[in-house]
């Protein structure tokens, strides 16, 4: 009788589980989506926590925030959002970031002030890449209160048809990701240039993350 009542309770919770997985967890998502303060649009946040290699044959979990800086039809481009690091320290070595600042952020995101950097003046001025620099400082004096930034594209780049170029495709598609995949299935599914003979961009759905949450201002 115990051993019928265990069962009964372990294949319970196992229904339970698939069913919040399903059907709870989908449903609540697309309600989301549609609100204020959670639909995609220009300016959005998205977070998202995926699982990758650590550099061994083992993974770890990788916590990223992204911000929409352009929405093209389909097309959705993402950037990383990232602290540059104080002069001669280097804080980051990925776009990625840890868990407890991944959970602080969704917390406070909407209240900091983070800058948008073209991304060639990265490489400008003393120092390595993403390290704040007298040159950066000049030319976003906002880097003074906080060294939050993400990498922007000039507006004149931004909802262009595509170019025709092979090379400038490849380029293109850059933290490209589905706008429909977004919407309707909660992930980050890339757009990529897989078949260079076809010279036509194609959604990967094998590399697709989940999206935790979005978030507006």
């Amino acid at each position: 009788m115990n051993k019928t009542i265990l069962v009964v309770a372990i294949i319970s919770t196992i229904v339970f589980f698939m069913i919040r997985q399903m059907v709870y967890k989908p449903y609540m998502w697309k309600k989301a989506i549609h609100t204020e303060a959670h639909k995609l649009q220009l300016g959005s946040f998205i977070f998202s926590k995926q699982r990758g290699s650590n550099g061994s044959q083992s993974f770890e979990n990788k916590y990223f925030v992204f911000k929409v800086i352009e929405i093209n039809g389909d097309f959705v481009r993402l950037s990383v959002i990232r602290k540059l690091s104080e002069k001669g320290t280097i804080s980051q070595g990925d776009f990625s970031t840890t868990s407890s600042h991944y959970k602080t952020l969704k917390e406070n995101i909407t209240n900091l002030l983070i800058t948008p950097i073209q991304q060639e003046d990265l490489y400008k001025g003393d120092g390595p890449r993403y390290e704040l620099n007298n040159y950066l400082l000049q030319q976003y004096p906002n880097l003074k209160k906080s060294r939050y930034y993400y990498e922007d594209i000039p507006e004149e780049n931004k909802n262009k048809p595509l170019p025709a170029n092979a090379m400038e495709l490849n380029m293109y598609f850059s933290l490209v990701y589905s706008k429909k995949e977004i919407i309707e299935n909660q992930k980050l599914t890339p757009w990529i240039m897989n078949n260079s003979l076809k010279n036509e961009p194609e959604i990967a759905n094998g590399l697709s993350q989940k999206i935790d949450l979005i978030l507006n201002k």
